[in-house]
């Protein structure tokens, strides 16, 4: 029969665990789609399927939630990553935000 020897490292590879999981979470931005009186339900729908890859449910609940919420978060991810779909949103004169 083998000796079982408990390993005192364990809590400290948990506690180690659990900061990377912590500073992996600090790296999720969230990217906000503001609402306007300017464009239109079917032109933002279209924007955000084209670009931030939703599909049409999902561009079409967030365009709704835009509306009738004054806002909406419609990515989240590495700031890398949000950066060029931001910028993309703000060309096609839709307001946004990286937060």
């Amino acid at each position: 029969m083998k000796n079982h020897i408990k390993s005192y490292d364990e809590p400290k590879r948990r506690y180690e665990e659990d900061i990377l999981t912590l500073e992996l979470e600090d790296e999720v931005y969230k990217l906000v789609l503001h609402n306007d009186d300017v464009n239109t339900f079917d032109f933002v729908i279209m924007c955000l399927m084209e670009i931030c890859e939703h599909t049409l449910e999902q561009a079409e609940q967030c365009t709704m939630l835009v509306h009738y919420k004054g806002k909406c978060t419609v990515k989240t991810g590495a700031l890398e990553k949000l950066k060029p779909m931001h910028q993309k949103l703000l060309n096609r004169g839709l307001s946004s935000e990286i937060v």
